[in-house]
């Protein structure tokens, strides 16, 4: 038995592989953007995850002392903190610190991230409340 002179050899063809890389390129514009929007999401609940620790860090401070703490690190050295957060938007140890809005009552009253587009200028978490009174508005915190 003789086989047929014309035969089919196994394997792709060129133009089955750029099809294939065709759609899977399709598929990656497609779900890339919403991978790195879900990356960005997650940084920005652990943010403010971290913001509402150290929030309650500074109030617990307040209560148990009768004034603020006059850096992060004192939060640290006196325990209310075992360490000041990155944050992990900029992943920097960078936060702006926020000061009483009537003046009176010196330290640290607030933070805001320093990766957030309305933080003027960001203060180094070892900086006091003083130094970096002006770099941002309060974020609606009532006075104490």
């Amino acid at each position: 038995m003789r086989f047929p002179a014309f035969t089919w050899r196994r394997g792709f063809t060129l133009i089955e592989i750029v099809v294939v890389m065709a759609i899977l390129g399709l598929l990656l514009t497609i779900a890339l953007p919403r991978y790195l929007h879900a990356i960005d999401r997650g940084k920005e609940q652990v943010q403010r995850q971290n913001l509402a620790v150290m929030r309650d860090a500074i109030d617990k401070f307040y209560g148990d002392n009768g004034r603020y703490p006059e850096t992060l690190d004192e939060l640290v050295t006196r325990r209310y903190l075992r360490n000041v957060p990155d944050d992990p938007v900029s992943g920097s140890r960078d936060w702006v610190v926020v000061a009483s809005p009537d003046g009176e009552k010196p330290g640290v009253y607030d933070l805001a991230p320093a990766s957030a587009p309305e933080a003027a200028k960001p203060v180094a978490a070892t900086t006091t409340a003083a130094e970096g009174a002006s770099a941002a508005p309060a974020t609606g915190r009532p006075s104490q």
